[in-house]
């Protein structure tokens, strides 16, 4: 500890190579686990544990039958048949102009049934969403997007009426996506939700295009997706081909990706505590040429190899150990700053930095196995050092 206090500005340059790769370990696995956690919070958002389905329109010269559509009962058999799923839904979207107000705007009319706005997470910040009766009674009501009610319904949406082709609807909410899908949903930007029944009327026919069932555990979907796709292949032609998927896959793709940049990272901390290694061996290899005559005075009065050797790889250890001190210190700091930072900014309630506390054991283990790696060496050239030699030299 004294020679390294004698050099104090010469060990923390040397420390700062050991700082700057702990550091490194822990704010790359930080990064690692807030990504995974962000998009598993996005896709949650969207809808946790969903299987969607819809019939795949062919551009070959393959008709497609009336009785190829996904109906009401495949939506019911679904339910009933398949334990894992605990809720299904459907839509039926198509383009159609609102004129309210006297204006006219272009919308996505989305007809859907019970169950939708809990499997989409949908948000109503204003009025209310449907209810048992507006679908048993086939009330003509309707729930329209925030952007819809700010544009074509200023003042308060909620009571106003709205006309879609020759009817007349009142509007009694207004709904909003947790997240937004960018239009890659059946939900636009414009959009207005009616009951699925009121579709007919504009399609002639109550056939589902998307088709929704939510699984009571992640692990179920896998399972509730091939179960989907047998149960639609049952029930029609088997010419019919229907595009069954989920969002694990989306996920599953995404912790690869997250996976490969965490190794790449760590791979570059790696190479900076190897960095600062072989600074800790040079640095340590000066001191020993520096204390040759005082390790010739500690032998010469009974020191022993084994205790040089010690000697000088402790202090590549405390080097090393001080400098993951200080950086694993550094690498926490910045999550909790970020973390009081994330309150003031635009970005969803809840949203946390998570750190792993393995990350912190891990990258302190790692740059003090660095110090004893590197400072092996300069040890063993003092530990072999003849006293007789030791004490001459100067």
């Amino acid at each position: 500890m004294e020679a390294l206090r004698a050099n104090r500005m010469r060990a923390a340059l040397t420390m700062l190579g050991v700082v700057i790769g702990s550091a490194c370990i822990v704010l790359v696995v930080t990064v690692a686990l807030s990504g995974k956690k962000y998009i598993a919070a996005q896709i949650e958002a969207v809808g946790s544990n969903i299987v969607f389905a819809g019939l795949e329109h062919s551009t070959s010269s393959q008709t497609i039958a009336l009785g190829d559509q996904i109906s009401l009962g495949d939506l019911e058999a679904i339910g009933q048949s398949i334990p894992q799923v605990v809720r299904v839904a459907g839509t039926n979207d198509l383009q159609m102009t609102v004129v309210a107000n006297g204006k006219a705007w272009p919308v996505a009319l989305v007809g859907v049934t019970q169950g939708f706005q809990e499997i989409r997470n949908l948000l109503i910040p204003r009025g209310r969403y449907f209810d048992d009766s507006d679908f048993s009674t086939v009330s003509k009501v309707c729930v329209v997007s925030e952007h819809l009610a700010e544009t074509a319904l200023p003042g308060d949406p909620v009571g106003q009426n709205i006309h879609i082709g020759e009817l007349t609807f009142t509007v009694i909410g207004v709904f909003a996506e947790r997240i937004g899908t960018f239009g890659q949903s059946e939900i636009r930007t414009d959009s207005v939700l009616v009951p699925f029944p009121l579709v007919k009327y504009y399609t002639g026919s109550a056939s589902i295009v998307t088709l929704y069932a939510q699984a009571d555990r992640a692990e179920d979907v896998p399972l509730a997706t091939e179960q989907v796709a047998q149960i639609l292949r049952n029930r029609h032609r088997a010419e019919a081909e229907y595009d069954v998927e989920n969002l694990s896959s989306i996920l599953e793709m995404s912790h690869r990706v997250s996976l490969a940049m965490t190794i790449v990272l760590l791979l570059i901390a790696m190479l900076a505590l190897v960095i600062s290694g072989i600074g800790i061996m040079n640095i340590m290899l000066v001191s020993v040429t520096e204390r040759t005559r005082e390790i010739g005075i500690r032998m010469a009065i009974g020191a022993r190899r084994k205790e040089i050797l010690f000697q000088f790889l402790l202090e590549a250890i405390v080097i090393s150990g001080m400098g993951a001190l200080v950086g694993i210190a550094i690498a926490v700091a910045i999550p909790f700053l970020a973390g009081v930072l994330v309150q003031f900014l635009p970005v969803p309630r809840g949203t946390t930095i998570p750190i792993s506390w393995l990350s912190v054991v891990l990258a302190f283990i790692v740059s003090c196995s660095t110090g004893v790696l590197f400072g092996y060496l300069p040890a063993k050239t003092a530990a072999r050092l003849q006293p007789v030699e030791s004490l001459r030299y100067e």
